[in-house]
Parts: C-alpha cells; sequence; structure tokens
C-alpha cells in the first residue's frame, strides 16, 4: 500500500533534513521556491503541503510564501496547505489561513505537534475525497451521506446488515437528519434495489387525499375520479415504500395499513377487489410514538408491526466533528452551481459551525452555508457570513493540552490507587520513579 504523499516547502537545508526524519511515515518531496513548488503541484497535486512563507528572493519577508500559497490553492483547490512561520510571525500566519491555508505551526519545529497536524490534514484531504467520489458516482448505496463520526459509522453499519433482510424498518430521528437518505441506502442494498423506490410523506398531504394517495382509486371513487389511479403501494411493487412522518398517520388509515402489513393485500378506494402487493415498507418519524400510543393517537398493534427494526439516527450535534465535513462538502458543492471567489471557511467559521447546536440539523447547516457562499465578501467564509458567534476560543484544543491533561488524570489516578506509594504508581503507568517524581512536580500534585 502506497505511503500518502507530502510536499516539504523550505530552502533551509537544517530544516528540510528535520522534517525528513520526523515526517518519515510519508512520501517525501521537496521544493526551495516558487517555481520548483508549482511544478511539483503542476504534476501530481499532493494532498497536503508544509509552506514556509519565507521563500526566495525574499526570505525575511512573507509576501513570496503568500503568492505561493494564492497560486497552490488556485491550481489544487482541494490541497491542504500548512504554512511555517516564526515566533513573531502570528499575524502573518492568520492573513495566510484567511487566504485558503488549511492550518500553520511555529518555528522551532515540534516533530509532535507537526506530526499530528498533518495527520489531521491527511485525513481530512482522503474524507473529502471519499466524499466527492461518491457524490461523481451519484448511485453509492449511502450517496448523499457525509459522515465521519462514530456514532453515524455506526448506523451505517446497521443499516449494512439489515438491509438485506425483508424486514419492515422504523427510522427515528429528529426532521433534518437524513431519514429518506437512509432509507434510500436500505433500498440499494437490499435485494430489490432493481425496483422502484417510493417516497411520501404522511405530514405533508391532507387526510382527505392521503387515502387515495397510498391505496390508489377507481374510476367514480369520488368526484373528479374520472379514471382509475394505481397509489403509492402498488407503484412500489416488489420495491420499496417509504413513510414518512409516520406519527401523522391519521387513525383511520392506520387500521388499513395494519392490514396490508399483516395480509399484503390491499383495496382501492371506490373498489371491492383485493391486490395482492409485494412491497417492503420503511417508516420514518420525528414523534415520539410511545408518548401518542399513551394518548391514544397512534395504535399500539401497528408499532411493533412496522419496528421489527428500528434504527436511531443521532442529531447533528451529537456526531462530533460530522458538520465540518458536511459543511466543507456542501461548500464544494455550491461552488459548482455557481462562480464565486469562496474556498473555504476561517477557523472561527470553522469552530462556530462545530460549536453550533444545530437544531434544524443538516438542512439548516445547508441553509447557512448556501447563504455564504452568496453572501460572503471573501475568498474565506467568516462566522459572521453564517449567521453565527464566533467562539472566544477555535474551539479546538492543541495536542499539548490534551496530552497534559491525560498525563495528569492518569498520575492522580494511579496514586489513588496505589495509595500514594510512588513505587507501585510507576508499576502501575509502566514508568520509572523518577519519571513519576517529575510528572507530580510538573503538575502539580500532591
Amino acid at each position: 500500500m502506497s505511503r500518502p504523499r507530502l510536499l516539504i516547502v523550505d530552502d533551509d537545508p537544517g530544516v528540510t533534513t528535520q522534517l525528513k526524519w520526523a515526517l518519515s511515515d510519508y512520501e517525501l518531496s521537496f521544493a526551495s521556491n516558487r517555481a520548483e513548488t508549482l511544478a511539483l503541484v503542476r504534476q501530481q497535486p499532493p494532498p497536503v503541503i508544509t509552506l514556509d512563507l519565507g521563500l526566495p528572493p525574499d526570505p525575511a519577508n512573507a509576501s513570496e510564501g503568500l503568492q505561493t500559497l494564492s497560486e497552490i490553492l488556485r491550481l489544487a483547490p482541494g490541497c491542504k496547505v500548512i504554512v511555517v512561520t516564526g515566533n513573531d510571525d502570528h499575524e502573518v500566519a492568520m492573513r495566510a489561513v484567511a487566504q485558503g491555508a488549511y492550518d500553520f505551526y511555529e518555528k522551532p519545529v515540534d516533530p509532535d505537534v507537526l506530526r499530528l497536524i498533518v495527520e489531521r490534514a491527511m485525513r481530512l484531504y482522503a474524507l473529502e475525497e471519499d466524499n466527492r467520489r461518491l457524490a461523481a458516482a451519484g448511485n453509492g448505496a449511502f450517496a448523499g451521506l457525509i459522515a465521519g463520526s462514530n456514532v453515524m459509522l455506526g448506523v451505517c453499519r446497521s443499516i449494512e446488515r439489515l438491509a438485506p433482510t425483508d424486514a419492515s424498518v422504523l427510522l427515528l430521528g429528529e426532521s433534518g437528519t437524513g431519514k429518506e437518505v437512509l432509507a434510500r441506502a436500505i433500498h440499494a442494498l437490499s435485494p430489490r434495489h432493481a425496483a422502484r423506490f417510493v417516497p411520501i410523506n404522511c405530514a405533508a398531504i391532507p387526510e382527505a387525499l392521503l387515502e387515495s394517495e397510498l391505496f390508489g382509486y377507481e374510476r367514480g371513487a369520488f368526484t373528479g375520479a374520472n379514471r382509475q389511479s394505481k397509489g403509492k403501494f402498488e407503484l412500489a411493487d416488489g420495491g420499496t415504500l417509504f413513510l414518512d412522518e409516520m406519527g401523522d398517520l391519521p387513525l383511520a388509515l392506520q387500521a388499513k395499513l395494519l392490514r396490508f402489513l399483516q395480509e399484503r393485500v390491499l383495496e382501492r378506494v371506490g373498489g371491492r377487489e383485493e391486490i395482492a402487493v409485494d412491497t417492503r415498507v420503511i417508516c420514518a418519524t420525528h414523534k415520539n410514538l410511545s408518548t401518542l400510543i399513551a394518548e391514544r393517537l397512534f395504535r399500539e398493534d401497528l408499532y411493533y408491526r412496522i419496528s421489527e427494526l428500528s434504527i436511531a439516527i443521532p442529531p447533528l450535534r451529537e456526531r462530533p466533528g460530522d458538520a465540518i465535513l458536511i459543511a466543507r462538502s456542501l461548500l464544494g458543492r455550491f461552488r459548482q452551481l455557481r462562480a464565486t471567489p469562496v474556498r473555504d471557511f476561517s477557523p472561527s467559521a470553522l469552530a462556530a459551525i462545530e460549536a453550533h447546536p444545530w437544531p434544524g440539523n443538516v438542512r439548516e447547516l445547508e441553509n447557512r452555508v448556501k447563504r455564504a457562499v452568496i453572501m460572503a465578501e471573501s475568498p474565506v467564509i467568516e462566522a459572521a457570513d453564517l449567521e453565527l458567534e464566533a467562539p472566544a476560543s477555535n474551539g479546538f484544543r492543541t495536542l499539548r493540552e490534551v496530552r497534559d491533561e491525560a498525563e495528569a488524570g492518569a498520575i492522580q489516578l494511579a496514586l489513588a490507587a496505589s495509595r500514594g506509594q510512588i513505587g507501585k504508581a510507576a508499576d502501575v503507568l509502566g514508568i520509572s520513579r523518577p519519571t513519576v517524581y517529575h510528572l507530580i512536580k510538573k503538575y502539580g500534585l500532591h
């Protein structure tokens, strides 16, 4: 298996040697100026580039590095560029990020921090590439679904297991969580995939018309019925019928649906002939059906019939990292639909996306990104363009902060378990006694 490619742009031989050892897990290539860099990018754009902003012919200033950054992003918009700055160049680093750089790190190089930044950039690039391939294919089982969080990937694995069966499925989740996308995935992965997938929203059709929409009607069944018409059940014969917002189905139709699920036959409105139909039924709702059953608004026997298999779809706020992945994918889609200079989100915008609770879930996120692409006045979308409040901090913790907290917690737990005996704590942690003393002093533990 080939290693991920990484381009290092720096004119300092000492730094390139250090980076060569620190990043040996990657297939490395090197450039020392703008011309060499752009030639390599044109030849084969790498997923990630580390770019020193101080490049010849003016290494004391960042102008050449910023110009190189601009041309890299023009040639390879999906490339993740990590800029390198000095300790006193924070303002320049922020300009680079505003211009479209993925992240930055300061000299002198800390190998651990740099490896983490590069690894995170590689992972994001790979996820975006996977989503682009799915979008381009358009016919993948999970087309339209973007997920990287463990909780949502678990849902996808459940879908893959239940799809080949013919059991009735109930999808539970808030509005905008992608219930229809997952219903289509179940159909695409099932033996019925060659037949039709027929969706209907039970809450969007007036009660007086819903029965004829579902079960069809005979000519003369009611005023205006000038011809025979098949309903959604018959249209989905051999395939899958998706009943969205099942919690809004009237009680009279619940009884008729229950009879169909039990006997697999139906009668059209105004008809007397029993028609056998072979269709798999997938239901979805954002309502609490147990509450509706207690209030006698939903039949308990129907609930057990439609929920042979139930899948709870988590809201976007409970899917760590997915909001950013979805936002970037939406940005790429909207950029293709309209000519726009917008290229990326600023760090504060990404932090705001991750911090927002998204009561409208993916649908709300889509609306905000679309509006921002239209209204943004710079190449980088800010939190204000999304009509979100930027967090006081960037919303992300550094590796050093996470590591320090984990170390301090581990030392405290080991000391408590060993009743304060340093030797036993060292054995539990797999480190030496002097290291335990050092960490106790470092974190001010007692």
